[in-house]
């Protein structure tokens, strides 16, 4: 039988299977090969116990991809969850965010939350910076569950990573998506017998037999890896053609003069808010010991 590892966790993996959910310990050939099955995984699986819906990983099917953070395999997108307001954004994290999924070729969809407390040049000015610049921009909320069905068209028949950081409506928003995910993350802490850190792993809930999502640990902050500073730019497709008025080949766009982007920027074609994110991880990444 086939399956999808949906948690993993204390060496017990909970696969998705049409017979339902069974508990699952991976057969010792994988620890002698060093692999590790992932959250996301399909596998082929044994019944042991069919009662008690146990049984054994004996194959993991071949991978699509792998995620590092959270661990995770075989995800097909993003869903990165900001509030408009109470938090207010920190774009700086939203744009590690954006960098950290297109440096694992994922695409990601922004979703802001609490569109009921936001006012509309708030979201006019967030959909300026964002949608702008060619990312796909949602207005929710998920308190009055407005606006989830466009989340669930966009998350149809694909496995999607859902992120951001604490106190933005991410758990609001996951548990009006899918109302069973609390009763099925304490249905399976029971079984381990390990409460609270449950939410600290990565698990997949199934919102229909080819549509998962998986929540992450709030974030508070981000490294964006081992990057050049040269590189950065690549990861602001605003600045792209603009880059042409640049007086200078390879130009940073902080210091030169004559630089197509920081005149596009005073003309109010680049958003302040993306800009002054650029700079401030340019100088990180430049400030950046290298060992």
């Amino acid at each position: 039988m086939q399956g999808k590892i949906i948690k993993g966790i204390a060496g017990f993996y909970y696969v998705h299977t049409p017979m339902g959910l069974i508990e699952c310990k991976a057969k010792g050939i994988f620890r002698k090969e060093q692999i590790k099955p992932l959250v996301g995984d399909k596998v082929v699986i044994e019944i042991t116990d069919e009662e008690n819906l146990k049984g054994n990983i004996t194959e993991i099917l071949p991978r699509k991809n792998t995620l590092i953070r959270p661990a995770s395999a075989n995800i097909d997108q993003a869903l990165v969850i900001f509030a408009i307001v109470k938090p207010d954004p920190n774009y700086n994290l939203l744009d590690r965010f954006l960098i950290t999924m297109e440096q694992q070729n994922l695409p990601a969809i922004i979703c802001f939350n609490k569109k009921d407390i936001a006012t509309k040049e708030e979201r006019e000015e967030l959909l300026r910076a964002y949608g702008g610049c060619g990312y796909d921009v949602l207005f929710v909320s998920g308190k009055l569950e407005e606006g989830l069905s466009e989340i669930t068209d966009r998350l149809k028949g694909k496995t999607t990573v859902v992120a951001g950081p604490s106190g933005v409506g991410k758990s609001t928003i996951i548990n009006a998506l899918y109302p069973q995910a609390q009763m099925e993350t304490g249905e399976i802490s029971k079984k381990i017998e390990r409460g609270k850190h449950t939410t600290r792993h990565a698990q997949l809930f199934a919102l229909d037999d080819d549509t998962f999502i998986m929540d992450t640990p709030g974030f508070t902050s981000l490294n964006i890896g081992e990057m050049e500073k040269e590189e950065l730019q690549g990861f602001y497709p605003e600045f792209a053609e603009h880059e042409k008025n640049c007086k200078f080949g390879g130009c940073a766009h902080i210091s030169e003069p004559v630089c197509g982007v920081k005149d596009a920027l005073s003309e109010g074609k680049i958003s302040k808010v993306r800009y002054d994110n650029y700079v401030l991880l340019y100088e990180e990444l430049k400030s950046r010991k290298k060992y």
